[in-house]
């Protein structure tokens, strides 16, 4: 089912959005969280990835990024892939007081649209070209608002798993390419 979002830009900048399925709150866990790092970091030296901007939130991940190999879909492909076998993995060896619930949510709809044993991440990646300085400020912003407007900071440069810290010049978990913005905080 297609849903109108379209990588028509093969070495084109990209906003995307990575949403769990069923809203599930997986990255309320830092062990999942630093899956998804793991994976953009493998992503950065082997796959071509240049990620520019990011957050990870509680059920959905922010990307500005582009892949110098010519291939996002590919990219978002095998992120997924490797990030949900990942997810199972932890959810079967690591003491998970959800992983009855979650398995049966995963399980739902992987049967409803694929006829898979378990679906993690939703088809739709919501793939919007940037195409202009306006529109890289505007992502920008709003990726490192994200956390702000949840409640979990005052301040996107304090929440730990999104590049504002790295546009702020701390400590980051994982290098981005900045690009040239007007940095500014949340007052």
């Amino acid at each position: 089912m297609s849903t109108g979002y379209k990588m028509s830009e093969k070495y084109g900048c990209y906003y995307l959005t990575f949403q769990v399925v069923g809203w599930v709150d997986i990255f309320t866990r830092k062990v999942y969280r630093d899956i998804v790092i793991d994976s953009l970091k493998y992503c950065q030296q082997h796959k071509g990835l240049s990620l520019f901007a990011y957050v990870i939130m509680s059920n959905h991940i922010h990307l500005l990024m582009r892949n110098e190999n010519g291939d996002p879909s590919g990219f978002i492909r095998d992120f997924k892939n490797h990030t949900s076998k990942k997810f199972l993995e932890v959810m079967d060896s690591e003491i998970e007081s959800r992983r009855d619930w979650m398995k049966v949510v995963f399980a739902y709809h992987g049967k409803l649209k694929n006829k898979q044993n378990y679906q993690i991440w939703t088809h739709e990646n919501h793939a919007e070209l940037v195409y202009s300085q306006k529109f890289i400020e505007q992502k920008l912003n709003y990726i490192h608002a994200n956390p702000v407007q949840a409640g979990i900071v005052e301040k996107p440069e304090q929440y730990l798993y999104s590049s504002a810290r790295n546009y702020a010049e701390l400590d980051a978990i994982i290098d981005v390419i900045k690009v040239s913005v007007r940095w500014k905080t949340v007052d």
